[in-house]
């Protein structure tokens, strides 16, 4: 769905933009949590850049929004914020990285992409989704089902142009010390696709940002732990739109 101009009592509407192969799917306990929020859907309408991505996100947020990015849509964020930073009043990037394509990065995208090829969407996300999920996600039969059918739903070409995006990702390094609204790194303490140390780094280089680490929650950590994610969302988004967080 599209964003929603409806303000909330704590300033401008959360809106929330997901990783590879999401959807408002890993988001529902959030969407109900904070009144007003909404995440931009529709996989991105295909999009192969992440430039081109966050175009799609510019052209559906509201005027003025608080912006959080999980996974490749954190980068997506950094991109939206590189060319409207003042239609960001804060910004939260959750479970992702800022680091350049890593050795071997492509070849693994490639081989999942070539077992989607041969086998289908279903072979593929039962390989990608496990290593994505915590100790205690793996093992709750209902919400694997639910980001089964998420991801399994986006489909091959979805995936194709979404692995493109992120082999092309542009650098962030001069844009990050830029930063001026209120920054959060969240992370979920058993990410290891997106590790804790990538998160200590954001906050680090992100001027007054703080860090967040959510125990027992992997990558998928907003689905995983939605309450102690929610908790650091609120902390975020009650902090004064003027001032970095300190």
């Amino acid at each position: 769905m599209d964003a929603k101009s409806s303000d909330r009592d704590l300033g401008a509407p959360l809106l929330i933009l997901p990783g590879l192969l999401c959807d408002s799917r890993m988001f529902g306990e959030t969407l109900a949590a904070f009144p007003g929020s909404a995440v931009v859907d529709g996989f991105y309408a295909g999009c192969d850049r992440i430039e081109a991505m966050a175009d799609y996100a510019i052209a559906r947020m509201p005027g003025r929004c608080a912006l959080l990015g999980h996974s490749m849509g954190a980068r997506v964020a950094l991109e939206v914020i590189r060319k409207v930073p003042d239609r960001v009043e804060r910004l939260a990037l959750v479970d992702t990285g800022v680091h350049p394509v890593k050795p071997g990065e492509r070849e693994g995208r490639y081989t999942l992409r070539d077992l989607g090829r041969d086998q289908g969407m279903a072979a593929l996300v039962a390989q990608w989704l496990p290593p994505m999920m915590g100790f205690a996600g793996l093992r709750d039969e209902a919400l694997m089902d639910l980001l089964y059918a998420m991801a399994v739903d986006a489909g091959l070409a979805t995936f194709e142009a979404q692995i493109e995006a992120l082999l092309h990702r542009p650098s962030v390094d001069a844009l990050l010390p830029t930063i001026a609204c209120p920054t959060v790194a969240i992370v979920g303490r058993q990410d290891q696709w997106s590790p804790v140390a990538q998160h200590e780094a954001i906050a680090a280089t992100i001027p007054g940002a703080q860090l967040r680490v959510v125990e027992r929650a992997g990558h998928m950590m907003p689905a995983e732990a939605p309450r102690a994610f929610h908790a650091g969302i609120q902390e975020w988004l009650a902090m004064p739109a003027h001032a970095h967080i300190s």
